[in-house]
């Protein structure tokens, strides 16, 4: 039998820290058009992926992420 697997979020349990400041661990919560993940898909609790998106919104305002698309629109 393995171990049981908690419960809790990686946020919770001290593992990620939601920072705007640590792009490079945010850019985890997003898909590779730039979208933020919803919670089924990053497997946080609500609380943190409130905190997370809002992370995220910080970074991209103050350029840190991009707001979308790397590779450009297929449409130009």
């Amino acid at each position: 039998m393995g171990r049981r697997r908690s419960n809790r979020c990686a946020a919770c349990e001290g593992e990620i820290d939601l920072d705007y400041k640590q792009y490079n661990k945010l850019k985890q919560f997003t898909n590779r058009s730039g979208k933020i993940l919803p919670r089924r898909a990053t497997k946080l609790c609500e609380k943190h992926q409130r905190k997370a998106a809002e992370a995220i919104k910080s970074a991209r305002y103050l350029g840190l992420l991009p707001y979308g698309d790397e590779h450009g629109s297929p449409w130009k």
